[in-house]
């Protein structure tokens, strides 16, 4: 009596995956069926469209029909089917014309009164539309999410499925709703209003610089989260394709991405009890996790040997390779997840093993397993090691002001801008050696000197070489020289000597 198909989607990962709706009628007792590995969620929709129908002054099919969901050896998962499922039903049973459905790709949610939702992803599905050359169909807000990611004129509003009793051409055009990418106004926070840390700010300042990471150590109420909130103040804004990923990320997890539009980098500051799924993602379906949150930004974990060390080991290849892959039954799913990492800790269970004026009271063996949580594999990727004292009261009393963030984004910018002038001049092969950092014969035989002292690996050794580099970046020097890795040896010797890590992970 009919055959029809329908393009839709749903959400796989980051990705939306293109989903055909098949629809065809056949004789015998009324009944909805869907076939095409459907979830338990894309099955309750039989009920939601019957009523929607009904509500709508359409007619529920008196007949057997089937729905198939293409490709068929990938699990349905959501409620974006909803729309698509309906429509093919009313367009199978001549209720509403099927001139231009196949140009569209349908999305949204159905309330029993017809109404149509948004879902999250809205980003996804526009990059999809963009992708097959179709228009994007669904009610205003998921249009709206999208932002202007489809090409100009492809997509159309629907917040009601009595609409297409005209057909898609009756549909509206959004009009302008979509939002540019900009400039973020001054922040609220500023590095101005940390008082008496300034030697912190200058580490921060060459981690931001060149995306290394950092633990600051330090006892409670020194100032490390006021340090650690203030850090994407200080970062240049996001470039075009990173906030295109971090936005994707976002309106997949169903977050805002406001100040994304507005080029401020993501800072997520996960509770130290997180679970694994989580931190990397996972779940059912699977969904990202707070290091893919984080891409573009900044991922500040406090009081870090608190954290499970089965989660912190999760961390080692993200950081590595800026991306987490995870494997399931039905395949694998690949998250962005690109952050500067950004650490906080107390130097005992106390927290004030080190602390003038106060008393620690924690025993060695206490200590030594306090700071073992975190592990020599984690501990070897950060970079930039830095001790955070209390601040003096008289400065703080006094309300004593340091470096502003202007100031320090100011020194940021011109390193970065220094350093990738000086990369585009080396080989692709030389970028991540110690020999595309360019050290002077002095510099390499101090370096050579402080690994051996401090007994670093070759990874250690490659990561002290790129902050020194950062270094000589912020003064705008070709070479690294001697006071470079000084100072670079300076901010990893505190670890090393402690025998935290032998660099060999």
């Amino acid at each position: 009596m009919g055959c029809l198909a329908i393009h839709a989607a749903m959400l796989r990962g980051v990705e939306a995956a293109h989903v055909t709706v098949e629809v065809a009628l056949s004789g015998g007792l009324p009944n909805i069926t869907v076939v095409g590995k459907p979830s338990s969620s894309v099955l309750e929709s039989r009920n939601r469209i019957r009523c929607a129908i009904s509500q709508c002054g359409l007619e529920v099919p008196r007949m057997g029909v089937t729905l198939n969901l293409a490709p068929s050896d990938m699990r349905k998962v959501g409620t974006g089917l909803d729309l698509p499922m309906a429509i093919a039903i009313l367009a199978a049973t001549g209720q509403i014309p099927s001139a231009g459905l196949d140009r569209c790709l349908f999305v949204g949610e159905l309330g029993l009164g017809g109404m149509v939702s948004a879902v999250s992803g809205g980003i996804a599905y526009a990059l999809l539309a963009r992708d097959l050359g179709l228009t994007l169909v669904g009610p205003a807000e998921f249009i709206r999410s999208s932002l202007g990611v489809s090409n100009d004129g492809s997509a159309l509003v629907i917040e009601n499925i009595s609409q297409l009793k005209r057909g898609v051409a009756s549909l509206d055009e959004p009009g302008d709703m979509t939002r540019s990418l900009g400039v973020a106004e001054n922040s609220a926070i500023d590095y101005a209003d940390v008082v008496d840390q300034e030697s912190a700010k200058r580490a921060l300042v060459i981690a931001a610089t060149g995306g290394h990471g950092a633990l600051m150590t330090g006892p409670p109420g020194a100032g490390k989260t006021m340090l650690a909130k203030r850090l994407p103040t200080i970062l240049p804004p996001l470039e075009e394709h990173e906030a295109l990923e971090a936005m994707l990320v976002h309106s997949v997890c169903a977050l805002p991405v406001d100040d994304i539009i507005l080029g401020r980098r993501p800072f997520r500051a996960p509770h130290h009890a997180i679970s694994l799924a989580g931190l990397v993602g996972g779940g059912n379906p699977v969904t990202p996790g707070e290091a893919s949150l984080a891409h573009g930004g900044v991922l500040f974990l406090d009081e870090l040997p608190e954290f499970s060390p089965s989660v912190l080991q999760s961390l080692r290849q993200p950081m590595e390779d800026g991306e987490i892959r995870l494997v399931r039954a039905d395949g694998t799913y690949a998250f962005p997840s690109r952050f500067q990492l950004l650490a906080a800790a107390n130097p005992c269970p106390c927290g004030h093993f080190g602390d003038r004026g106060h008393v620690c009271r924690c025993s060695p063996a206490q200590i030594a397993r306090y700071q073992a949580r975190v592990g020599g594999a984690i501990m070897d990727r950060i970079d930039v090691f830095v001790d955070v004292m209390r601040p003096a009261a008289s400065n703080v009393i006094k309300g004593a002001r340091g470096l502003s963030s202007n100031q320090m984004r100011g020194q940021v910018m011109r390193g970065r801008e220094f350093g990738s002038w000086r990369r585009s001049r080396l080989a692709g092969d030389q970028l991540s050696t110690v020999e595309g950092c360019n050290l002077s014969d002095k510099a390499q035989s101090l370096l050579e000197l402080m690994a051996e002292r401090l007994s670093l690996g070759g990874r250690a050794i490659s990561r002290t070489a790129r902050v020194a580099r950062t270094i000589a970046d912020l003064a705008e020097r070709e070479l690294v020289e001697a006071d470079d890795i000084a100072e670079a040896c300076a901010f990893r010797s505190r670890y090393a000597l402690e025998g935290d890590a032998d660099g060999s992970s």
